[in-house]
């Protein structure tokens, strides 16, 4: 019982990681039609300067995280502004070679700044011992990056499905031109829309710093994972994104455990079947 209730912890925080993360990515594959290859190289770029806040300059746990954010968005706004616009709308082929043209750069640029080395964050005290829940101990990292994804989805949810922002991103994703002549300011939603996408995939770098290690590859290392979990739970989904998440991680926690030996083998074993069974995802939107 006490491997299993482990299993089911370490499944459930990497589930949640893997969401803070790839929601960003569903939205603008599922929402925004972009193939966004380098999304990974956000949470990458999120994870340096929060290691480099955190442990560098010595600033705390909680401002890494907001240097991490805010710095990683800043730094979003110009790439979108004269790069992802030019492919709101291009052919798949033409948005996957800029964005892993993309990915590239970012790494090398990463690497110069930062050094090529392993980066770590320093957990606060808080986060750094176990929460008893009377039956059992849990890692307080983990019920913080379980916590974080909860929060992430019910936010990210209402904010599309609730919102007038939503109901706008919404029209201009099903009819740009109809939606700017009611008035809708496209290229502004587009441009909000990718920087709460971006915003999350730096918390995410943060956050599952412990499960996904922030080192000179990870853009790459990381990229397939980002990918299947959109594929797996449906683009544009949220709740298909958390679905697909927390399968996922349950299946590849659980490989790990019991056959370490066949690394993977399990998790794309899983993605393999899913994608046969449902090839629009678990909760994939019906395409229009």
């Amino acid at each position: 019982m006490q491997t299993v209730f482990s299993i089911a912890v370490d499944a459930l925080a990497y589930g949640m990681v893997l969401f803070v993360i790839s929601i960003g990515l569903s939205v603008t594959m599922g929402l925004m039609r972009v193939v966004n290859l380098a999304h990974g190289a956000f949470a990458m770029i999120g994870g340096y300067l929060a290691s480099y806040a955190a442990r560098d300059l010595g600033l705390g746990y909680a401002a890494g995280i907001l240097i991490a954010v805010v710095g990683t968005v800043i730094i979003a706004i110009p790439l979108e502004r004269f790069l992802y616009r030019r492919l709101y709308g291009a052919t798949e082929l033409t948005q996957v070679l800029m964005t892993i043209g993309i990915t590239f750069c970012v790494i090398g640029i990463a690497n110069f700044i930062f050094g090529p080395t392993l980066k770590t964050i320093p957990l606060p005290p808080a986060l750094q011992g176990s929460v008893d829940l009377g039956f059992r101990s849990i890692a307080a990292h983990r019920v913080f990056a379980i916590v974080c994804g909860l929060i992430v989805a019910l936010a990210l949810w209402f904010l599309i499905e609730r919102t007038a922002f939503g109901i706008r991103l919404r029209a201009a994703v099903d009819n740009a031109a109809m939606a700017a002549a009611l008035g809708v300011r496209t290229e502004i939603i587009y441009a909000v829309s990718f920087a709460v996408a971006i915003g999350l995939a730096a918390l995410g770098g943060v956050v599952g710093a412990e499960l996904l290690p922030v080192e000179p590859y990870y853009a790459l290392r990381y990229m397939v994972t980002f990918l299947v979990v959109v594929s797996v739970g449906g683009a544009g989904s949220i709740p298909g994104a958390l679905l697909a998440c927390l399968v996922l991680g349950a299946i590849d926690t659980t490989g790990r455990y019991l056959a370490p030996e066949y690394g993977e083998f399990f998790f794309y074993l899983a993605v393999i079947v899913i994608v046969t069974l449902f090839p629009r995802g678990l909760l994939g939107r019906s395409k229009q």
